[in-house]
């Protein structure tokens, strides 16, 4: 059973998403919030596996929630929906270590089927956003045209594993596709996060597709 808590200032929203996801067998919302202040004392009591985050909210916003649930509750994983597809809320949110970022508009057995692969540590876009998202990262960080210069110095296990990221595998299929331990995986996700200054592994996933064509073999 997936646990799940709901954060959204609209009451509306939130019962209507309850409604709609208690339907499936495999999930259960365990908690609502009104804002990101209260998700946070929700989600240190209740534990859920997947949070959704609602992003404008008032008090705190979503994005400032994703980023200390991120970091005091790692273990928790946080799915944005929003009503909004501005690039700098996506950004934000990805940067806050959010696991995806969906709209609010998408039909619901997709929605159930995204908290799935987050759940299972996927990363999860609506239609048409990581396109965007990777475009800003390469107009902002010139990523695109370093990319050569660094992977040379990325050993080629690392970046076998990093190609294998950004083709959404988790580490489990990484370690089974390369004949490695879990544990050596993460250790590589670790080295690469710090050899490339990023923050999380959706980051890695973003860089890995935009510089796709010089990973792959």
């Amino acid at each position: 059973m997936i646990r799940l808590l709901l954060v959204d200032d609209q009451n509306l929203i939130c019962q209507g998403l309850q409604a709609v996801l208690n339907q499936e067998t495999d999930l259960q919302v365990v908690g609502t919030a009104e804002n990101g202040q209260v998700a946070i004392e929700q989600a240190k009591t209740l534990q859920p596996d997947v949070v959704l985050m609602d992003i404008r909210m008032p008090v705190m916003t979503g994005i400032e929630a994703t980023r200390l649930i991120n970091e005091q509750l790692p273990n928790v994983k946080v799915l944005v929906l929003s009503t909004f597809d501005d690039d700098r809320d996506i950004a934000q949110s990805m940067r806050a270590g959010a696991k995806g970022y969906l709209l609010k508009d998408m039909p619901a057995p997709e929605l159930a089927e995204a908290i799935r692969l987050v759940h299972r540590g996927y990363s999860q876009m609506a239609p048409g956003l990581m396109e965007r998202l990777m475009t800003n990262v390469s107009d902002s960080s010139g990523k695109n045209q370093s990319a050569p210069e660094e992977l040379t110095q990325i050993p080629p296990r690392e970046r076998d594993v990093l190609r294998l990221i950004g083709q959404g595998c988790s580490n489990r299929e990484i370690a089974t596709e390369l004949h490695l331990a879990e544990g050596t995986v993460k250790t590589y996700v670790t080295h690469l996060l710090n050899r490339l200054t990023l923050k999380n592994r959706s980051q890695l996933a973003i860089y890995a597709n935009s510089i796709a064509s010089a990973l792959n073999p």
